[in-house]
């Protein structure tokens, strides 16, 4: 039976073969005006290859499951995904994929469990990081069996141990701090964390803050993250790091920066790569306490806040924290000078 022009072809190969029958779609023509085609499958017997070419013609395939890498697969899934979920969850995907990065080339279907447990296992105590990034394999592997991608969803079999407990938080002593006051010229980035410290925003927070948002006359800036207490609340600035701050604030509006603290091409700065490539750095080289992370400069902030005679609530109000005794938060003048002058009582 002669199938319809367009419909595409099946053929036979020669020899002894498992699936002998072809299946194959006319995708174009080149120069010369010969056919390009592209093979859809091989199959055991002409039924088969038929009910195959039937189905792609009802639904053709959006993916070449043989050539496709690791990272075009992604853009895809994100072009899809990426519109129908929060930003924030845009982000913890985007701390995932930064793991990935030595099997991006590969093609897809070439990836084995121990590709994605070697990388899991990387990721130390980690638990919230592994489990995010077994979702976002689980993501991957949907997208992919979904454009008919014959996969083996390995991410199932991911092994992310169990969930231990709190990780003990290990604030930055005086000796420390006079450590990064001390390099806070001569080695970039050291002046985000002491931000950090004299702060008590989160990494994230801070990487998140638009030039839009920071009031360098009013000595305050607007974000937060992570709860509804914490979202846009005022961060004062202790008068130590206002320079700090100035300094991060001009070079963005020099260069057209969108957030206050950049990258390399004045755009925002992912975790991943602040921690792996300054944070770490940074500790190492001043040979800190090697066991601190990120998250230690905002207990550092509530330990000596706790030491001064702060008023408790302030504290709460410029941490984000919930509280029962904390109404809407609405900012007067007054409430702002307030937690300046909170802030302040750091030394």
């Amino acid at each position: 039976m002669r199938l319809p022009t367009g419909y595409g072809s099946i053929y036979k190969l020669k020899g002894n073969r498992r699936r002998p029958w072809r299946v194959r779609k006319t995708i174009g023509w080149n120069e010369k005006g010969t056919q390009l085609f592209m093979t859809i499958g091989y199959y055991e017997t002409r039924q088969l290859a038929l009910q195959a070419l039937a189905l792609y013609n009802e639904n053709p395939y959006t993916i070449d499951a043989k050539e496709i890498t690791v990272k075009e697969l992604h853009e895809k899934w994100i072009k899809e995904k990426y519109p129908k979920i929060a930003y924030k969850t845009t982000k913890v995907y985007d701390m995932c994929w930064n793991y990935c990065r030595d099997i991006q080339d590969l093609p897809f279907v070439e990836i084995k469990l121990k590709h994605l447990q070697d990388i899991t296992d990387s990721m130390g105590n980690k638990w919230s990081a592994k489990k995010a990034f077994k979702i976002l394999w689980h993501q991957m592997y949907d997208y992919a069996i979904k454009n008919d991608m014959n996969v083996k969803k390995y991410s199932t079999y991911i092994d992310i141990g169990a969930k231990t407990t709190k990780l003990e938080r290990i604030p930055f002593d005086y000796n420390e701090i006079d450590t990064l006051w001390e390099n806070v010229d001569r080695m970039a980035f050291i002046d985000t964390i002491l931000i950090l410290i004299y702060t008590g925003m989160r990494v994230g927070e801070m990487l998140d803050i638009k030039i839009e948002n920071v009031f360098m006359k009013k000595n305050y800036m607007i974000g937060g993250l992570k709860t509804k207490a914490g979202k846009n609340r005022v961060i004062p600035f202790n008068k130590k790091i206002v320079p700090l701050v100035q300094k991060w604030y001009d070079e963005a509006i020099l260069n057209n920066s969108e957030y206050l603290i950049f990258n390399h091409e004045y755009k925002q700065m992912r975790y991943w790569n602040y921690y792996h490539e300054k944070w770490e750095k940074i500790i190492e080289q001043l040979k800190l306490n090697k066991d601190h992370k990120p998250h230690d400069t905002r207990h550092t902030f509530a330990t000596f806040m706790d030491r001064t005679t702060a008023n408790k609530l302030c504290v709460k109000r410029i941490m984000g924290h919930a509280s029962k005794d904390l109404t809407e938060r609405v900012y007067t003048h007054k409430d702002i000078e307030e937690l300046i002058d909170t802030v302040n009582l750091l030394k």
